[in-house]
């Protein structure tokens, strides 16, 4: 029957399951943009926008009573049970009376059994949490605040009961600010701000907050009459008061507390009762002083509004109370969910935390989240639904009404001995130290200096001081990233880095380039100098150079023209007596100006220097007409320079000359430095080799592209251009191509043809617009025939009477 009963339940759990999964799947699916019609308001979307508004009435109406219901009961007793020792010591370390640590482990729990996903955890007071808001209540109330002078005397003694009251409207009206700021949060979708707070954060935040609950808490654990103190260094005041006793007590705590039984919630109990008995009948208070929880009202109190005037000089620690509460509540929820297999809503979670601290702000509460000892409890016990946390409510409401004032003689040092149990698993976390150095130093360094920052700067800067750091590592992880020259590995389409394996081989003329991180403006400037160190080349050098070289050449040929149009007026008598046929300036006066010389003269005086064309300079400048010449005597010239084999020279420039014009002309070895000669001076710079011809920019680790990268990417495609590198890019994302559009990135040089789905298509791209092929098992077979295609790069000039053609060979 048990079995039956069990397998019963197992399918209607399933059941339930994949009903709320169905659910989740339809609210997802929105066809307004298909469907206008589906726009309005309709009775289906509005019942799914209540019921995510509600998840009570999601699953509350499937609840089933037979499987569920003791299990439940069982659970909440369990925890009520729990909340009454706790609720009572954790409001010693917000430096609140004891009983509104039991108004916090009520009204809260409400809330949330309407508003919340999670069916594990549970909501009330938390010693982080408590921690934070005894340091605002501290800070704004402090003892001396409250000193009133003694009845003829001039002693002072402090007004407990003005200052517990002030202390109470500080705490509700930072706890009310900070529900608002977690309902705001989660009503725009911003529940993963959660995220920024690491798991290596989170952990040693609180463990030094644990830290900061034994120096609230030893005052009352061992009797001490202290100051406690609040701000930066506020730990390191109140240590030097207290530290001697610490020290010699402390081995003798630990033994206490190793020696607990794991079913805390039995021994505790045990605990609380036989330290009331025995505080009542032998009158501690009154013999020995020592300080009791006190009175404790029955009732409920009156709902109040909080102080708004206070909004100001809280908002701060509002702000860290909402973070800090919900990144504990959510990454708890989140480990309940995976393990028994439901999803926990972390914009309502949000919502629900907020709403829970809000409302119960009203009521006199405090700030509240998760606790992971009575969450631990609740499932371990059999806990399968909210209806357990509404079970511990009902015991702590029966406890405020009608048991309340058989707790008033329970000393404070029983619920201080209560605090350090419950801090053990926190002191436990400094294992994380071990563990991180084995594993991570980066988060070992993040929670050695969240937990340094959050124990000298107080809990609220030092969570500031914490998130900013662990921000810091990411931008630095990412603006430093590993750069590598990716190889293929033979018999694959895989590419791997040519330095960590040893199997993959370099792609002949191809450099592919791989970044770990995304490029963005941090990292632009160091991929582009990456890039050049990678594949050898040595842009930046080479580019200035050529820029010299060719502001050289300008300036050598204005200095030509202008030799040249002295020279040419000297002699464009002679050019216009030449009707065909090429001369050369420099031999004008010589070979030209014989008087009386007929054609054939001319004939044999030109022959002589087309077989003399070998012994000139570079400096010779060779003119021949385009055109025959006009009745009125205007002609079109061409000139070559810089060769001694006129079928080798090369074309400098093309004017027309009518009366009086003049050609531009070079006249010296000096000024005739032709621009074909700028590649091979730029292939004798640093390790530049012509065997590189085409870069690949391996982007599949890119998952957006800002401005200042899309200028660097484009700059990089223009500057290896300008020495014939064809750059490439290979596993962009559709996000990214988007963002390359947008940002102006394609254009008539660039153009979509240079992007890749993968790094292996891009090789291929490359090798066949090479002329070569690519064996499937290994890239070597073709290295000679890239080599041997971009290794030499001769060009000549076929010239004839009609035109000139520059073919490259």
């Amino acid at each position: 029957m048990g079995t039956g009963r069990k397998a019963r339940g197992y399918r209607v759990e399933r059941d339930v399951l994949d009903e709320q999964r169905l659910e989740e799947l339809a609210q997802r699916m929105d066809y307004s943009d298909t469907h206008p019609s589906l726009t309005k308001c309709t009775v289906p979307r509005l019942k799914r926008s209540v019921v995510g508004c509600l998840p009570v009435l999601y699953w509350l109406p499937r609840y089933s009573i037979w499987d569920y219901g003791m299990p439940d009961l069982i659970s909440g007793i369990s925890v009520g049970i729990m909340h009454l020792p706790q609720g009572m010591a954790y409001a010693l370390l917000a430096s609140l009376p004891p009983v509104f640590g039991l108004y916090t482990s009520l009204y809260p729990a409400l809330v949330y059994f309407f508003f919340g996903t999670s069916r594990h955890i549970s909501i009330g007071t938390f010693a982080v949490l408590s921690i934070m808001v005894g340091s605002v209540t501290e800070r704004l109330a402090p003892d001396r605040n409250f000193l009133v002078m003694l009845n003829g005397t001039n002693l002072t003694e402090v007004n407990i009961t003005a200052r517990d009251s002030y202390r109470v409207q500080v705490a509700a009206a930072t706890t009310v600010l900070g529900g608002l700021i977690q309902v705001v949060l989660g009503l725009v979708k911003f529940g993963f701000v959660g995220t920024y707070l690491s798991e290596p954060l989170v952990r040693a935040y609180t463990t030094a907050a644990a830290a900061h609950a034994v120096v609230a808490v030893i005052a009352q654990l061992f009797g001490l009459s202290t100051t406690r103190f609040s701000g930066p260094l506020s730990l390191v005041y109140v240590s030097t008061m207290c530290v001697c006793v610490c020290v010699s007590c402390v081995s003798i705590l630990i033994k206490i507390v190793t020696k607990l039984n794991w079913k805390e919630c039995v021994s505790i109990s045990i605990k609380i009762v036989a330290a009331t008995v025995i505080s009542s009948y032998t009158h501690l208070n009154g013999n020995y002083t020592i300080s009791v929880v006190g009175e404790i009202p029955s009732g409920l109190a009156a709902p109040r509004l909080p102080d708004a005037s206070l909004f100001k000089e809280v908002m701060g620690d509002a702000f860290a109370l909402a973070i800090v509460g919900y990144a504990i509540s959510i990454s708890l929820g989140k480990t309940f969910a995976l393990k028994h297999g439901y999803k926990v809503d972390s914009n309502q979670e949000l919502v629900a935390l907020g709403l829970s601290n809000a409302v119960g702000g009203f009521f006199q509460c405090y700030a509240v989240c998760s606790s992971m000892s009575r969450s631990l409890i609740q499932e371990s016990t059999g806990g399968k639904t909210q209806m357990a946390g509404m079970a511990s409510a009902v015991i702590v409401l029966v406890t405020v009404l009608k048991l309340g004032p058989l707790f008033q003689e329970l000393p404070k040092a029983v619920l201080a001995a209560i605090v350090f149990v419950n801090l053990k698993g926190m002191f436990k976390q400094y294992y994380d130290i071990i563990t991180l150095w084995r594993s991570s130093k980066v988060d070992l360094v993040v929670w050695l200096v969240t937990w340094v920052s959050t124990l000298l700067f107080n809990l609220d800067m030092g969570l500031g001081a914490s998130i900013t750091f662990a921000v810091l590592t990411v931008i630095f992880r990412t603006q430093l990233p590993k750069y590598s020259v990716l190889g293929h590995v033979p018999g694959t389409e895989l590419y791997l880095d040519m330095e960590t394996h040893r199997e993959v081989r370099e792609v002949p003329g191809i450099t592919i380039f791989h970044s770990s991180a995304t490029v963005y403006f941090a990292n632009a400037d160091l991929y582009l100098e990456a890039l050049k160190g990678k594949s050898g080349l040595d842009i930046s050098k080479m580019i200035i150079y050529k820029r010299r070289q060719e502001a050289k050449q300008r300036r050598r040929d204005k200095r030509a023209e202008r030799r040249a149009r002295r020279e040419a007026k000297r002699q464009v008598r002679h050019c216009r007596a030449q009707k065909t046929g090429v001369f050369s300036v420099e031999e004008a006066a010589g070979h030209w100006k014989e008087p009386g010389g007929g054609d054939g003269d001319r004939e044999e005086s030109l022959g002589d220097d087309q077989r003399g064309w070998c012994g000139r300079e570079n400096g010779t400048v060779f003119v021949m007409p385009t055109t025959p010449r006009t009745p009125d005597d205007q002609c079109s010239w061409e000139y070559l320079k810089g060769s001694k084999d006129p079928d080798c020279a090369t074309l400098g420039a093309m004017s027309e000359l009518q009366d009086g014009d003049t050609t531009t002309l070079g006249s010296s070895s000096e000024d005739t430095l032709s621009r074909e000669l700028d590649k091979v001076s730029l292939g004798s710079l640093g390790k530049w080799t012509w065997d590189i011809h085409s870069i690949i920019l391996d982007l599949s680790t890119a998952n957006f592209i800002d401005t200042v990268a899309i200028k660097t990417m484009r700059n990089i495609f223009h500057d290896f251009g300008e020495i014939d590198v064809t750059v490439y890019m290979a596993g962009c994302q559709m996000s990214v191509v988007e963002q390359l559009e947008l940002g102006g990135f394609f254009s008539e040089s660039i153009t979509k043809g240079r992007l890749f789905a993968t790094v292996h298509d891009a090789v291929l791209h490359c090798l066949g617009h090479q002329g070569t092929s690519m064996p499937s098992y290994d890239f070597y077979g073709c290295a000679s025939v890239v080599t041997n295609s971009f290794g030499n790069w001769p060009h000549s000039l076929l010239c004839d009477s009609n035109e000139m053609r520059e073919i490259t060979l």
